[in-house]
């Protein structure tokens, strides 16, 4: 602006308008240039800043569908740090509900090419996340809709999905919906009651709700409790084939000790190989679908029928990870380290190695005693005190040079990990900085 009036309420009241800067009358032509400049500066530095911005939500965007991935998979397969697992739920802006649920969706061989159909029907259905497609299996998390009942709501999720195939052609398609759950950290049971309501996808229905599975006995000792699935799952994942194997002869055990007959014993002994035989997939491992070649008349013949499947999927197991090689532990790590900054998943990381998503956080956890996030958000840590230290950046560009595309989730996560804020550590960083240099 450009004015006579040389009093404080006038220039107050300029400024309430959003005047930048004001020159008064007469000016001399620096002054108008200098005012003028410094104005036309600020503009510029607005409009890269909004540029930025926009920059940064658009990575973001881009990212949510690989970390929405990403979570689903260490929800059901390992441990989500309660730190991590929160914020993460911040980003997908995912409305708080009290109860979710996992629904596993098997899509018959040749039908990979329908993931991103399905992706969007489950969005248009509600609030989900949607995991991998892994061994033709495809897990789903599902928030509840409180408007509506559990078996409602997944109906209308299982009929929209199951809406893509032509009607003819549903065969080899089937969904198992597992029992809501009140936690998060408690949704991996899920997970388990749905691969076992897939047990039998031979139904006309082409869906089946965990808590509809017939029991194979009335004997609460011969029933699969929830403990013991859990148990059972987690034994042929980390291939504790000896502990797998006393299972399942303990079950036959327990039908002879309560006089069951030998048939029914069987459908029992056929039911747990068929889960070890679902979850030996969904981590890549290639193994025949079990079943005895006979029937079997006593139960003499159904331990030994028992030993040689169980024989055989070990096997296959040794087999699948025998072929990798030694050092793909390093190979990962390596890769983390130098691709820290970059949008890295867990199917990513697989492609590099030619292993499952499923398998790189198991061994991970295993070898390294941390999980998959874990490490990466300690390579992005350390990266950052580095840059903290040497060069003299705001926090802001160290944000989005490490990897991480918003400032706040960035400062959380380092306050976690290092005990203080990184505006403290930077701020004692430059501090340090200036004393060395001074004479």
């Amino acid at each position: 602006m450009i004015t006579a009036f040389d009093t404080f309420d006038y220039a107050r009241q300029a400024i309430k308008l959003g005047v930048k800067d004001y020159l008064l009358k007469p000016s001399k032509i620096t002054e108008i240039e200098a005012t003028v400049g410094k104005v036309l500066e600020e503009i510029e530095e607005e409009r890269k800043f909004r540029a930025l911005t926009k920059l940064q939500k658009d990575a973001l965007q881009r990212a949510l569908p690989v970390i929405e991935t990403d979570v689903v998979t260490q929800l059901l397969f390992d441990h989500v740090h309660e730190v991590h697992l929160d914020m993460l739920v911040e980003m997908l802006e995912i409305p708080s509900t009290d109860e979710q649920f996992v629904m596993s969706i098997l899509l018959p061989e040749g039908h990979e090419h329908l993931y991103t159909p399905v992706k969007e029907k489950v969005r248009q259905a509600g609030n989900a996340w949607v995991g991998a497609l892994y061994g033709h299996q495809l897990p789903i998390i599902v928030f509840r809709e409180k408007q509506q009942s559990f078996r409602s709501q997944s109906i209308s999720i299982a009929g929209e999905i199951l809406s893509l195939p032509k009607k003819a052609s549903l065969e080899g398609w089937f969904i198992g919906i597992g029992n809501a759950c009140g936690s998060l950290q408690t949704i991996r049971q899920s997970y388990q009651e749905s691969l076992i309501a897939t047990m039998d996808s031979t139904l006309p229905v082409k869906y089946r709700f965990y808590s509809d599975v017939p029991a194979l006995s009335t004997g609460e000792d011969l029933q699969l409790t929830k403990e013991r699935e859990k148990q059972f799952f987690d034994q042929v994942r980390l291939g504790k084939w000896d502990q797998v194997s006393l299972s399942i002869m303990e079950m036959i055990q327990r039908c002879e000790r309560e006089r069951e007959g030998v048939v029914q014993a069987q459908q029992r002994v056929l039911q747990m190989l068929w889960i070890a035989s679902r979850v030996m997939s969904e981590i890549g491992v290639e193994a025949p679908a079990p079943f005895f070649a006979y029937q079997t008349g006593d139960f003499r013949q159904l331990r030994t029928g028992t030993e040689q499947l169980l024989k055989s999927m070990k096997k296959s197991y040794k087999e699948h990870y025998d072929r990798l090689e030694a050092d793909t532990i390093q190979q990962l790590k390596n890769y983390i380290t130098d691709h820290s900054h970059e949008d890295i998943s867990l199917e990513a990381l697989g492609r590099k190695v030619g292993l499952s998503p499923i398998y790189i956080s198991k061994m991970f956890k295993e070898k390294l005693g941390v999980n998959y996030i874990d490490f990466l958000t300690e390579c992005r840590i350390e990266k950052a005190k580095k840059l903290m230290a040497d060069s003299g950046k705001s926090l802001k560009e160290i944000t989005f040079e490490v990897g991480y595309h918003a400032p706040n989730y960035f400062s959380k996560v380092f306050k976690k990990m290092c005990g203080q804020s990184p505006t403290i550590m930077l701020i004692y960083s430059k501090e340090e900085s200036l004393t060395c240099c001074s004479p």
